[in-house]
């Protein structure tokens, strides 16, 4: 039997309306499907079985944290000597362990058996080191590794201690000789070797005998670690600053670990206190240069640190007495 024209027509529609419908469907879908893999592939997916996320927001708030921690170059709390951290360049690697258990041949200093020269302490340590490494290079017989470790000391060793790090460096390194230097950061109140800060003793100007026996053993005992096995160690001074009140702190720090490498006499002390001083013993900003003898400006603009001029006017000195015992050792230079 025919249908009737508005019996198609109706018909005609409700099969436009079904592949309509379809089409509707398979978009949604299709949609859902891309959404799905873009989100698996960013990392955004919450489902069990995707991707793990990273860090949330309050992980990666802390991660920051701990990194700008790690970062710090500032006097650490209880210091307020001006230090020019910023201004230290970085320190070379670590000596590696197939590096410190090269044979040693007995023998003077030869390019084929160098001696051994370790430069350790604080940021000044960082400002002579480089060019020490420089000259101490030059000589064919000695090779260097520079370890410092900005705003650290002996004061403070909740916030860095050298003790414990060089009893684990030395073994590694093995020096012939070593160039120290510590005290930049020590004329303040000193720390009980705990993690957490405590101080033992106040401000070295108002407690000076307590505070000058403690230290002056404190540098003692890293003096007498440094020396052991027979090495050469050469104990380099801090020089004045130009504030007269840090000065007086400063004064006392010197006079300690004078006293303390007095009583050892393997220890060489550079008196770099002296050396950057004028006529009457007071602050100086310019010094004789022996490389062209021309005085030169050698302070850094935060008046204790030197600048390139005098780090490498101490580093001709510290030379000096490296090469001294160089040649001791039989060295042809």
């Amino acid at each position: 039997m025919s249908m009737s024209a508005p019996e198609s027509s109706t018909n005609t529609l409700q099969l436009l309306l079904r592949q309509v419908g379809v089409i509707c469907v398979l978009i949604v879908v299709a949609y859902s499907g891309v959404k799905a893999v873009a989100e698996y592939f960013s990392g955004d997916s919450t489902n069990a079985g995707s991707v793990a996320n990273p860090l949330d927001a309050t992980e990666a708030e802390g991660a920051a944290v701990t990194a700008s921690i790690a970062d710090e170059t500032e006097v650490p709390d209880g210091a307020d000597i001006r230090q020019a951290e910023e201004e230290a360049p970085q320190t070379d690697p670590p000596v590696t362990e197939s590096e410190a258990s090269a044979p040693r041949v007995d023998g003077p200093p030869t390019a084929n058996n160098p001696a051994r020269v370790y430069i350790v302490g604080d940021s000044d340590a960082g400002t002579f080191g480089p060019y020490l490494q420089q000259l101490l290079d030059g000589t064919t017989v000695a090779t260097t590794q520079l370890n410092y470790k900005v705003s650290s000391g002996l004061a403070r060793p909740d916030f860095y201690n050298w003790p414990d790090q060089l009893a684990a460096a030395l073994p590694v390194a093995d020096p012939d000789i070593i160039v120290a230097t510590f005290g930049g950061n020590d004329a303040q109140g000193l720390s009980a070797f705990e993690e957490e800060l405590r101080f033992v003793i106040g401000d070295p100007v108002a407690n000076e005998a307590e505070w000058s026996a403690e230290y002056t053993k404190r540098a003692g005992d890293v003096m007498d670690l440094l020396l052991e096995g027979g090495r050469t160690v050469i104990w380099v001074g801090i020089p004045n600053d130009d504030n007269p009140d840090v000065t007086a702190r400063l004064a006392i720090q010197d006079r300690a670990a004078k006293a303390a490498a007095a009583a050892r006499p393997d220890v060489t002390f550079i008196d770099t206190w002296a050396r950057f001083s004028g006529r009457e013993g007071n602050w100086a900003e310019f010094v004789i240069d022996p490389r062209d003898g021309e005085g030169k400006d050698v302070r850094a603009g935060d008046g204790f640190h030197l600048n390139v001029n005098g780090a490498e006017i101490l580093a001709l000195d510290i030379a000096q007495v490296v090469r001294d015992d160089l040649r001791a050792r039989g060295a042809n230079i």
